[in-house]
């Protein structure tokens, strides 16, 4: 995929099979979840909003990466915080999927009255937090063994995060 434009666009059913194999990808590294497998389109679907959910796909249609937003609580006051994930798949890391991912959720959220955006980045991926803070989030905490790999070499360990956040410039909140 080296240097190949990609458009962003709203992820739809259909993609499933290529986000289902590119969060496979990140949950091979070890440093992207703690998920232990990607699970099915119903799962995926059910736990997503249906704002802000985009892929990244090549003019040839090849999906190379995606984003989506879950809420944090069912409670009425956090309807505007939302945890999100980005994923981009092994060929297109490091060419400015996961910035274009990332402005286009934000632009979405912030579209649909979403005022905080948050997430927890394992603090070995440098290259998630370094982008993350280009695209104004901030980070808010460390949390500590606050989660156990249960698959692959890291099996067993505990895992620290680091909670980031970014707050709207739009929404009030």
């Amino acid at each position: 995929m080296t240097g190949a434009p990609v458009a962003v666009r709203a992820l739809q059913a259909d993609d499933w099979p290529a986000v289902r194999a590119i969060y496979a990808e990140g949950i091979a590294t070890g440093n992207a979840t703690f998920e232990s497998a990607p699970g099915d389109w119903e799962r995926f679907d059910a736990q997503k909003l249906g704002v802000a959910r985009v892929v990244a796909a090549t003019a040839d249609g090849t999906v190379v990466g995606w984003a989506a937003v879950s809420p944090t609580s069912t409670r009425p006051v956090y309807r505007g915080v939302v945890e999100h994930s980005v994923y981009v798949g092994d060929a297109a890391r490091g060419q400015g999927v996961g910035r274009q991912l990332l402005e286009a959720m934000i632009d979405a959220t912030e579209a649909a009255g979403i005022w905080t955006i948050q997430s927890s980045i394992f603090e070995e991926n440098t290259a998630s937090l370094a982008l993350h803070d280009r695209l104004g989030f901030r980070v808010v905490g460390r949390r500590e063994r606050i989660g156990r790999m249960s698959h692959g070499p890291w099996a067993g360990r505990w895992r620290d995060t680091i909670l980031i956040e970014r707050r709207s410039r739009t929404t009030p909140g």
